[in-house]
C-alpha cells in the first residue's frame, strides 16, 4: 500500500516537472520568435544604418541599410572595430572611443559628423549611439543608429552660400539704401547704401523706428504708418518725397515698401527700399525751367509776330482813314467824291473791326451767339460764294450725308472759318485742281499733340472735311500754321489770319481743328464741331437788322466810361430825334433810374466799366424793373466770352450808325 502511495507520489510529480517543462519551453520559443520578427525589421530598413557593438566597440550586428550606404557586407564587418567607419584625423583624435564613453556615462550620444565608406569615400551622417544594458542593469554593448545627410547636407551649403551671396551682394550695394523692418516698423538690417544715403551706421539705427528718416510734419499726419498700412493691404507701397538724412539734411526719395511673410503666411516684417533721387529731381526742374524759358521764348516771338502783323495791317487801315479824312478837308469838294470818301473810311473800319475780330477768335475770347443749325443745309447755301471764291480752275465737289446731327455754334463764326479754309485751299491750287467738301457724325475728338489739354474728349460731333489738291504743307511748318500772322504766302497775298480764325472759333466751340498734309498732294481740314442738344435753340442773340435812320423819339440811358465813345454815341443819337443821358458808371445809372425810371424806354450800357460791369448793372435793372430794356455793347469782354451775355440783347462795338439805331429801333 505504502510503495503504491510512492508510486502516485512520484508520478504526480513527473507529471508536474513535465507541465512546468512545457511551459518554460514555450516562453523560450515566443522569445525567439520575436527576437527573430525584430530582426528581420532591423534588418528592412535601407534608409538607416541600425546595427550592435559590444562593450569594446566591436560590430556584433550589421542591418541592410548599413551595407547599402556604407559600403560593407555584413560578412565583411562583423567583428571589425566601428573605429574603421571614421576619418583618420577622428581616430587620431580618439573620437570612437569617447563616443562610447559618452554614451555610456550620459546614456545618449548624438552628433553629426563626416565618416568614411568602404570605398574611402566620406559622407555626413547623423549618428546616435545608446548603450545596451542586461536585465540587471550591466553594459553588454551599444546600439548604433546612423543616416546619411549628404543631400541634406549639400542642400543646406548650397543655401547658407546662396544667403551668403545674396547678403554680399545686398551689403555691396551702394545706390539704393536696402533694408528690413520688424512688423511694427524698426530697422532690423540696415546696408552700406543705407548708410551712404541715410548717413547712419549699422550700430546708429537697428532697433530704431524708421519714422526718423520722415519729415516732422509728415511724421505729425501719420505719413509711416500709413506707408506700411497701404503695403499690407495692397502688397506693396510705392511714392517720392523728401526724407531727413542724419546730420538733417533733406533729400528727394523714391521709396518702396513690400511685406514679407514666412512660409506660414505669418508676416515677419517689410523691406524696404530707397533711392536718393535728389539730382534726378534738380535736373528735372532745370529742364521744366529751361523748357519754361523756350516756352516764354516762343510766346514772346509769337506776340512780337503778332504785334508786328497788327501793326502792319492796322497802318495800312488808318493811312487810307487819315487820307480819306484829309480829302474831306479840302474846300470846294463836290458832293460825289465827299461821298466817296466818306464810304472808304466806313470800308476800311469794317476790315479794322473785321481784323480784331479775327484776333479774338484766335485767342478764344470772342463773345459767340450758338445756335443749333443743320451744317449740310449751310453749306449748300454757301456753295455758290465757295464756287466764286476758288474760281473757274477748282472744281468744287459738296458731299455730305442727310443724317448728319445738328451742330450748336455760332453759324456767323462757322461760315467764315469755312470761307477762311476755301480761300486756304484756293492759294494751294494756283494751277487748279479739286476741292472736296464732307462730313459725318463723331464720337469724339481727336488727338493732337498740338493741343493735349483738349484733346481725346468723348461726345458726339460732326466733324466737316475740306481737302484740296493743292500744294501740300511741309511738316516744318504745320505746327505754326494756325498761329496768327503766320503765312508762307506772298507779302500782301495774306494777312495770316484765316486759320487763325478758324483754329480760335473751333477750341471756343468745344471743338477740335485737324490737319493732314502731304508736299505735292494736297490738305486736309477737318473742323469738329459739338453737336446740339434737342432743346437748343439760339437765344442768347438777337438779330439786329439795318433800319431807316428816321425812327421815333426814344428815351436813351447812356452808360459808357468811354469818353470819346460816350461822346459819339450821345450826338448821333441827339442828331437823329433821340433823347439820350449818359452817365459814366453804373452805380450812377441806377441812382438816375431810382429817381427818374419813368422817363427812360432803353438802357444802352457798356460792359466793361469800374464798378459794377454792364452785364451785373442789367441783372439789377433786370430785378428791380424788369419791364426795362437792356442793351449791352463790348468790344471785348471776358465776361461776355466766359458768362455768355445771359439773354440781353448785345452790340458788337465798333458799331456803325445803322446798326446803333437797329438797337433803337
Amino acid at each position: 500500500m505504502r510503495s503504491t502511495k510512492r508510486t502516485r507520489k512520484r508520478i504526480t510529480m513527473q507529471n508536474d516537472a513535465m507541465k512546468q517543462g512545457d511551459q518554460g519551453y514555450a516562453r523560450t520559443a515566443d522569445a525567439l520568435l520575436r527576437e527573430s520578427q525584430f530582426e528581420r525589421l532591423v534588418h528592412a530598413i535601407k534608409d538607416y544604418a541600425i546595427y550592435l557593438l559590444d562593450q569594446e566597440g566591436h560590430i556584433v550586428s550589421w542591418n541592410t541599410g548599413a551595407e547599402r550606404f556604407k559600403g560593407y557586407a555584413a560578412s565583411e564587418i562583423i567583428g571589425r572595430h566601428f573605429s574603421c567607419l571614421y576619418t583618420e584625423e577622428d581616430r587620431n583624435a580618439g573620437l570612437p572611443a569617447r563616443a562610447l564613453a559618452i554614451a555610456s556615462e550620459q546614456g545618449r550620444y548624438e552628433v553629426e559628423g563626416l565618416r568614411v565608406r568602404k570605398d574611402g569615400s566620406q559622407f555626413w551622417a547623423s549618428i546616435v549611439i545608446d548603450p545596451v544594458l542586461d536585465d540587471k542593469g550591466v553594459l553588454i554593448g551599444y546600439a548604433k543608429v546612423a543616416r546619411d545627410l549628404t543631400e541634406k547636407k549639400a542642400a543646406e551649403q548650397a543655401l547658407f552660400e546662396s544667403e551668403q551671396r545674396f547678403r554680399l551682394l545686398v551689403h555691396g550695394i551702394r545706390d539704393y539704401a536696402i533694408y528690413m523692418l520688424d512688423p511694427n516698423g524698426y530697422v532690423t538690417d540696415w546696408n552700406v547704401g543705407a548708410k551712404l544715403i541715410h548717413g547712419y551706421h549699422s550700430d546708429e539705427i537697428t532697433g530704431r523706428h524708421f519714422s526718423c528718416f520722415y519729415m516732422q510734419e509728415d511724421r505729425d499726419r501719420g505719413e509711416p504708418e500709413r506707408s506700411l498700412a497701404i503695403a499690407l493691404q495692397q502688397n506693396t507701397f510705392q511714392e517720392e518725397g523728401w526724407r531727413v538724412r542724419k546730420d538733417g539734411s533733406r533729400f528727394w526719395a523714391c521709396i518702396v515698401i513690400d511685406p514679407i511673410y514666412s512660409e506660414t503666411g505669418k508676416l515677419i516684417g517689410f523691406a524696404k527700399v530707397t533711392r536718393d533721387f535728389t539730382e534726378r529731381r534738380r535736373a528735372q526742374e532745370e529742364l521744366d525751367r529751361q523748357k519754361d524759358i523756350l516756352s516764354h521764348t516762343q510766346k514772346l516771338e509769337a506776340i512780337g509776330r503778332i504785334t508786328g502783323g497788327v501793326a502792319h495791317d492796322f497802318n495800312n487801315l488808318l493811312t487810307i482813314i487819315s487820307s480819306a479824312a484829309d480829302l474831306l478837308g479840302i474846300a470846294g469838294l463836290t458832293a460825289e467824291k465827299r461821298s466817296k470818301y466818306v464810304q472808304i473810311i466806313a470800308d476800311t473800319a469794317g476790315r479794322a473791326a473785321l481784323l480784331t475780330q479775327q484776333l479774338l477768335a484766335f485767342a478764344r475770347e470772342q463773345p459767340l451767339h450758338p445756335e443749333a443749325f443743320d451744317i449740310a443745309s449751310r453749306v449748300q447755301g454757301l456753295k455758290h460764294v465757295i464756287e466764286m471764291t476758288v474760281g473757274a480752275g477748282v472744281n468744287v465737289n459738296v458731299a455730305l450725308p442727310a443724317d448728319l446731327w445738328p451742330i450748336h455754334a455760332d453759324a456767323s463764326q462757322f461760315e467764315t472759318a469755312v470761307l477762311n479754309l476755301v480761300i486756304n485751299a484756293r492759294d494751294a491750287m494756283s494751277a487748279g485742281g479739286t476741292l472736296d467738301i464732307g462730313a459725318r457724325n463723331a464720337t469724339s475728338l481727336p488727338s493732337l499733340h498740338r493741343d493735349v489739354g483738349d484733346a481725346g474728349i468723348a461726345g458726339d460731333f460732326v466733324a466737316l472735311t475740306i481737302r484740296d489738291t493743292g500744294c501740300g504743307i511741309a511738316p516744318a511748318l504745320i505746327d505754326q500754321i494756325f498761329e496768327p500772322f503766320f503765312t508762307t504766302k506772298e507779302v500782301n497775298k495774306g494777312t495770316g489770319l484765316g486759320l487763325s480764325q478758324v483754329y480760335g472759333f473751333a477750341k471756343q466751340s468745344g471743338g477740335e481743328v485737324s490737319v493732314e498734309s502731304e508736299v505735292g498732294n494736297g490738305t486736309s481740314f477737318t473742323l469738329y464741331l459739338p453737336c446740339a442738344k434737342a432743346a437748343i435753340r439760339s437765344t442768347t442773340s438777337k438779330a439786329i437788322a439795318d433800319t431807316p435812320k428816321t425812327v421815333a423819339s426814344t428815351h436813351v440811358l447812356l452808360v459808357e466810361d468811354n469818353e470819346l465813345v460816350g461822346e459819339f454815341a450821345q450826338t448821333v443819337l441827339s442828331e437823329v430825334g433821340h433823347y439820350v443821358t449818359w452817365v459814366v458808371d453804373g452805380e450812377a445809372a441806377l441812382d438816375v433810374l431810382e429817381t427818374q425810371r419813368s422817363r427812360y424806354d432803353l438802357v444802352l450800357s457798356d460792359v466793361v466799366m469800374p464798378g459794377i460791369n454792364g452785364i451785373e448793372l442789367g441783372k439789377e435793372i433786370r430785378r428791380r424793373w424788369p419791364d426795362l430794356r437792356v442793351v449791352l455793347s463790348s468790344g471785348y469782354s471776358q465776361a461776355l466770352v466766359h458768362e455768355s451775355d445771359h439773354g440781353f440783347e448785345f452790340l458788337q462795338k465798333p458799331y456803325t450808325l445803322d446798326r446803333l439805331l437797329a438797337v433803337i429801333r
